[in-house]
């Protein structure tokens, strides 16, 4: 937290990031908001508690794709409330948060508890609040992080109708609040249902959280998962409407042990792609609120215009009914006149279909007509208190060091021999007695020996033909030439030539070179410790 804060030009003191937020949501959009009846139209007024809140990442996807066993993968033990099975099990939404007593708290607590940011969800209704608990437990991820665990979607129609409560509505509620959205397939259940389908255009607009996982890729060999992973990205295609590709990331996120070990290393790498994305979260999560507040404020500025123009337009007397009917007839045509009168682009615009629904049940001639005043102090926002903000979280970033994700399944798997890359490529013989480029070095000096050494030296010409049959790019040649040249003399004695060759071997795998040698690949006869010396020496005797 900064010390003296940041002042902006009206004098306004904010001590936090999150205060500004707050302040400037409060202060600014929330009397737009009101005026222009947003609330009733698109979403709820922001609490004090959406702005302070963790992080939080919202699970969807069939039944029995794995998201409750997710959770407590990451969480390593079992939450409160949790059930597991083929059958469609986990029958509501569970906010998996951290609590210093373990216990859960039922929906309509929930929903009057001013510190959890859950409070306008009161608006689904009791069908909705009894399928709703939060899950509480003292866990070290859920000090950085919280869950929302959701009911597995289900692909008949008839269990939809059942449930109550608006499925879609739900999501897009908590689509609009989340930091991150992850949606989990399973490797044998990759048609998207109506509902899922549904679920997913539920979250449109928030392209940018969502993440996909395909859960059980072991249980598949490498030509199946192969056919799996484009079919996936084909369904995906239908429903998701970007140019740009999803990311799925492929493994087995549950604690047992792989039924096809062929892509382990492929699982481990995805895998710790997945923790690192979520691992940032905390760390970007003020960014993010930013960000939801900003796309929040162009929503509602056009709602506004929308709003008064309906106003300006309906007569004051008569064929009132009969003009409503023509404007919401007419709305795809306000939307261009409105676009092209205050130079917003389309993309600002709510859903035409359902707007033209909402419309149905009001009387526009109540409605509330052009206030620019309002709409500038907007304007303002947008333009100068946002970027006093930005540089707000630089600074708090720079003075505090980045919080992560730990504890759980994040722990442990950096560090030790099961960390990823761990004795391999570079890292390979880092422990080894010996130097580990000498086991194959009686290869490499054969062609040492036929470059006609002169003083037991190459020249860099000589080296050069042997390095390019290797295939490899001048530049990454370049780099190993400069680690493999320990005494920087422009040639290449029998060990360094030799350590040529391994580290072209590494770059051949598939592995990366480091910008310095590690030191277990420095030739013994190029340490500074004689001791390595005379341990090279006798092992060659």
């Amino acid at each position: 937290i900064q010390e003296h804060g940041s002042h902006n030009k009206e004098g306004e003191m904010y001590q936090t990031v999150t205060e500004g937020l707050q302040t400037l949501y409060s202060k600014k959009l929330l009397p737009l908001e009101e005026t222009y009846l947003f609330h009733d139209f698109h979403s709820p007024a922001l609490e004090p508690a959406d702005f302070q809140s963790k992080p939080m990442v919202l699970l969807v996807g069939q039944y029995s794709t794995g998201k409750t066993t997710f959770i407590r993968y990451l969480l390593e033990q079992d939450f409160p409330g949790m059930r597991i099975g083929p059958e469609p099990t986990t029958d509501g939404f569970i906010a998996v948060m951290y609590g210093e007593n373990e216990g859960v708290v039922p929906g309509n607590a929930l929903v009057v508890d001013s510190k959890k940011p859950f409070r306008k969800l009161n608006a689904f209704g009791n069908a909705f609040l009894n399928r709703f608990i939060c899950s509480q437990m003292p866990n070290q991820v859920l000090q950085s992080i919280s869950i929302i665990d959701t009911p597995g979607i289900l692909s008949g129609e008839k269990q939809r109708i059942s449930r109550g409560y608006d499925f879609a509505e739900v999501l897009r509620w908590f689509g609009e609040r989340v930091d991150r959205i992850i949606l989990l397939f399973d490797a044998h259940k990759l048609d998207i249902s109506d509902e899922f389908s549904e679920a997913i255009r539920a979250l449109k607009g928030q392209d940018d959280k969502i993440r996909v996982v395909l859960n059980k890729a072991d249980q598949v060999d490498t030509q199946q998962l192969m056919r799996v992973y484009g079919a996936l990205m084909w369904s995906l295609g239908k429903v998701i409407n970007t140019p740009e590709v999803v990311r799925v990331y492929l493994g087995s996120f549950w604690a047992k042990p792989l039924q096809n070990t062929e892509n382990r290393r492929l699982f481990e790498a995805e895998s710790q792609d997945l923790f690192r994305d979520i691992q940032s979260l905390p760390r970007n999560a003020a960014l993010r609120k930013l960000n939801d507040l900003i796309k929040r404020a162009r929503l509602a500025k056009v709602h506004a215009y929308i709003i008064s123009y309906l106003k300006k337009e309906m007569p004051t007397l008569f064929g009132r009914e009969k003009k409503k009917e023509e404007l919401i007839m007419r709305l795809p045509e306000i939307y261009t006149i409105l676009q092209r009168e205050h130079h917003i682009s389309a993309g600002d615009f709510p859903n035409v279909n359902k707007m033209q629904d909402m419309l149905q049940h009001y009387d526009f001639h109540k409605f509330p007509s052009l206030k620019m005043k309002l709409i500038e102090s907007v304007d303002k926002m947008l333009a100068t208190k946002i970027a006093v903000l930005m540089a707000m979280i630089r600074e708090e970033e720079s003075k505090q060091p980045a919080p992560f994700v730990s504890g759980g399944a994040f722990e442990g798997s950096q560090d030790g021999p099961f960390g990823q890359g761990y004795g391999e490529g570079i890292s390979a013989g880092a422990d080894a007695e010996d130097w580990i480029v000498s086991r194959d070095k009686h290869r490499y000096d054969e062609i040492f020996y036929t470059l006609m050494p002169v003083n037991g030296k190459i020249t860099g010409v000589n080296a050069k033909k042997e390095m390019m049959n290797s295939r490899l790019p001048n530049t990454v040649l370049g780099k190993i030439w400069k680690l493999a040249d320990c005494d920087q003399d422009g040639m290449l004695d029998d060990d360094e030539f030799a350590l040529a060759q391994h580290l072209i071997k590494i770059k051949l795998e598939g592995y990366e070179l480091p910008s310095e040698l590690p030191d277990h690949l420095v030739p013994p006869s190029h340490r500074k410790n004689p001791a390595a010396k005379t341990l090279y020496n006798h092992t060659e005797d």
